[in-house]
C-alpha cells in the first residue's frame, strides 16, 4: 500500500453526493502500482485481440504494466499469453512481432520453446556438446502461462490467476449481449487503429461511460443520435456505459451496407449499446458492426488505445469498411483532447475528484465506485497480510 494512502471514503457515497477519484490516482506512480495489483494483475483485464495473431506461429510480444507478456498462436490453434522470458536466466524472448517458424529460441543461450510453450531444447546446458543435465527438468521449464480467456476477439487475462472464471466474472455482460454471441470477423488493416493519449487509462473509460458530452465534443454524431435518444447503462461492480435508440446504417453510393448479425431482435433495428467492461475494456455493438478497444497503459499519464472494428460476414465491401473506419477514427479522435485534458486537470492542487450529475453521469460514477471498492478492499487485505506477518 502507498505510503500516503488517499482517502477513497467520498468516491463510495451515493452519486448525489460522491466526489470522484483523488489526483493521485491519475498522476501518483505508487498509485499506479497499487492499481495494477488491485484493479488490473487481479481481475479479467483486456490484453490485446486474437487478431493480433491470425494464423499459427504468429507472436507479439506486449508490455503490460510493465510485464513482459508473449501472446501466441500455436501451431494447434489455440491462442495462449506467456511471460515472455526465457526460463534459464529471464532473458526476453520475442522483442518484435513475427512468425514463429520453428521453435522460440531465446538469443542468449539458445533455450528453445515450442509454439505450446514447452522447453524443447537446451543446448550444452551439461557442458559442450552435451544438451541434457539432469538438474535441468524440461518438463516443469516450459514458458510461464498467463491464464486467458477470448471473448468477443478480445484476450482477457488474470495475471494472479486466482479471479473466478471468466464465465462467472462476465456473466451479466454475456448475458446482456446473448443476441450478438456470434463470429466476428475482424474489419482489416483499414479497420485497426492505435490511439497514443497523454491520460491516465482510467479516463478513458471515464469519458466512454456517458453519453453527457456529445452535443459538444461529437457534434457530427449528436447530429443524428441526440443526448435524448441516449440511455444510461449500469451493472454495478461489472460494467457501466450508455445506449442510443437511433442508430444510423452506413451505406454506400449504391445503397450497399454491411450484412446484419443474424438472429437479432427487433429491438436492435435502430440501437446501439457501448459498454465499459471493468477494468479496461470499451465494446460497442451495432445490427451490423461491432468494435473493441483494449486500453493498454503505459505509466500513470499514457495509455494506448487499441481499436478494433468487426463485422458479421468476411466478405464485407472493402470500400465501405474503410468509410466505416473513418468515421469511427474521426470519433475516438474527437475524445482525444477530452482525456488529456481533464488529465492536465489533475494536476490542478485542492482538485477534490469533481462532482458528478446524478442524471447525466452515474455510469461513471459507477466505474469510480468499482474502483474505490476494489482499491480499498486491496488495502485491507494489505494491512491484514502486514498484522499478521508481524505477530508471527
Amino acid at each position: 500500500m502507498p505510503k500516503d494512502a488517499t482517502d477513497l471514503s467520498g468516491v463510495c457515497r451515493p452519486v448525489e453526493t460522491a466526489n470522484g477519484l483523488p489526483n493521485a490516482h491519475y498522476v501518483d506512480p505508487a498509485i499506479y502500482a497499487e492499481e495494477r495489483d488491485a484493479l488490473i494483475f487481479s481481475q479479467w483485464a483486456g490484453l490485446a485481440v486474437a487478431a493480433d495473431v491470425p494464423t499459427p506461429g504468429d507472436a507479439r510480444p506486449i508490455t503490460f504494466f510493465g510485464m513482459p507478456l508473449l501472446l501466441l498462436h500455436g501451431r494447434d490453434g489455440t491462442v495462449r499469453v506467456f511471460q515472455n522470458i526465457c526460463r534459464h536466466r529471464g532473458m526476453i524472448l520475442v522483442d518484435a512481432p513475427r512468425r514463429i517458424e520453428g521453435a522460440i529460441r531465446c538469443p542468449y543461450h539458445s533455450w528453445c520453446y515450442g509454439s505450446d510453450g514447452k522447453l524443447v531444447s537446451t543446448p550444452h546446458v551439461g557442458g559442450p556438446g552435451h544438451n541434457t543435465h539432469d538438474a535441468i527438468d524440461r518438463a516443469t521449464l516450459g514458458l510461464i502461462e498467463v491464464r486467458s480467456h477470448i471473448w468477443r476477439d478480445v484476450v482477457w487475462v488474470n495475471v494472479t490467476g486466482d479471479a473466478p472464471p471468466f464465465e462467472d466474472a462476465m456473466a451479466e455482460v454475456i448475458e446482456r449481449w446473448a443476441a450478438f454471441d456470434q463470429p466476428l470477423y475482424h474489419g482489416g488493416p483499414e479497420n485497426r487503429l492505435t490511439l497514443d493519449v497523454d491520460s491516465n487509462w482510467k479516463l478513458a473509460v471515464e469519458n466512454y461511460c456517458e453519453s453527457y458530452h456529445l452535443p459538444w465534443v461529437h457534434p457530427g454524431l449528436n447530429s443524428y443520435s441526440r443526448l435524448e435518444d441516449h440511455y444510461n447503462i449500469e451493472a454495478p461492480g461489472a460494467f457501466s456505459g450508455q445506449g442510443t435508440l437511433v442508430y444510423r446504417q452506413l451505406s454506400g453510393e449504391s445503397g450497399q451496407r454491411f450484412p446484419d448479425f443474424e438472429g437479432l431482435g427487433s429491438q436492435w433495428d435502430k440501437a446501439a449499446e457501448y459498454i465499459a467492461v471493468y477494468p479496461n475494456v470499451l465494446l460497442g455493438v451495432h445490427r451490423d458492426h461491432a468494435f473493441a478497444i483494449v486500453l493498454i497503459p503505459d505509466g500513470p499519464e499514457r495509455t494506448s488505445e487499441q481499436i478494433h472494428l468487426y463485422y458479421a460476414r468476411p466478405d464485407t465491401d472493402g470500400g465501405l469498411r474503410q468509410r466505416n473506419g473513418q468515421l469511427w477514427k474521426t470519433v475516438f479522435e474527437e475524445d482525444i483532447f477530452v482525456v488529456e485534458g481533464m488529465q492536465r486537470g489533475r494536476h490542478a492542487m485542492g482538485f477534490d475528484g469533481g462532482r458528478f450529475s446524478p442524471a447525466m453521469d452515474s455510469p461513471t460514477h459507477c466505474f469510480h465506485s468499482w474502483a474505490a471498492g476494489k482499491i480499498q478492499a486491496h488495502r485491507a487485505g494489505a494491512n491484514e497480510a502486514a498484522d499478521g506477518g508481524g505477530s508471527a
